[in-house]
């Protein structure tokens, strides 16, 4: 790349990370970009400008809106683009080709909006729905084809968002601010240090903890409901 020791020019910058800079100019009025240093009637970048600029790129070629690259691009939130925020395959949807290749119909879609199960892309950091939301539909298609009713199907909806809402935001809170525990201050800041550096890893292992107690729980209902004879159990069950 062109340039001296007192840094680069701005066209500089832009050949090396293959972007307008027009483009850059519009990153750093966004405030995703750090103003770069005055040396004499011009500005200079250095290597830090050309590393944002490419971690940015990574981050729309994930479909973040700017919003949250904007939030995403300290260091210490790295490990959550690959944990929390990743997954959703590499393409992106509206709602009618969601409605499309998922074959649910327009009311039921519009059902589970108003749910609160199928929410707004903007409100994950994303700017088109994806790969995730094409499986949630595929799913409650297949137990609209099972027999299930338009209203079961929105109300099995409408219970998993609320209540999965509730204990998601007594883990978010236990992480961000320790939560219900009492904490040493040192204490707390060790943890949530040691969880932002582990984000990626965190995410898979409490992942198997909410399958596992999904699971146990689904089975410990059930079998208290049959035992009390309020679910039905077919005659040819083993």
């Amino acid at each position: 790349m062109g340039g001296d020791a007192e840094g680069w020019r701005i066209d500089d910058l832009a050949r090396a990370a293959d972007l307008t800079v027009d483009t850059i100019r519009y990153y750093r009025r966004e405030g995703l970009l750090p103003a770069p240093e005055r040396c004499g009637r011009t500005n200079r970048y250095g290597p830090e400008h050309l590393e944002r600029l490419q971690r940015i790129k990574d981050l729309q070629s994930r479909r973040f809106s700017l919003a949250a690259i904007r939030a995403l691009l300290t260091e210490d939130r790295r490990e959550l683009v690959g944990g929390i925020f990743g997954g959703g395959g590499d393409r992106d949807y509206t709602l009618a080709e969601l409605l499309e290749r998922s074959g649910i119909d327009a009311d039921i879609a519009e059902g589970l909006r108003a749910a609160g199960v199928l929410r707004d892309p903007a409100e994950f950091g994303r700017d088109a729905y994806d790969g995730d939301d094409l499986e949630l539909l595929r799913a409650l298609a297949e137990l609209r084809d099972l027999g299930l009713s338009t209203v079961v199907i929105i109300e099995l909806g409408r219970i998993y968002a609320q209540g999965i809402e509730a204990t998601q935001r007594q883990v978010v809170d236990l992480f961000s601010s320790g939560g219900a525990l009492d904490w040493e201050p040192s204490e707390l800041q060790a943890f949530q240090e040691a969880a932002a550096s582990h984000a990626s890893d965190l995410f898979s292992v409490t992942r198997r903890i909410v399958d596992y107690t999904h699971h146990r729980t689904i089975q410990r209902l059930t079998l208290g409901a049959m035992e009390r004879g309020t679910v039905a159990v077919p005659d040819d069950a083993d």
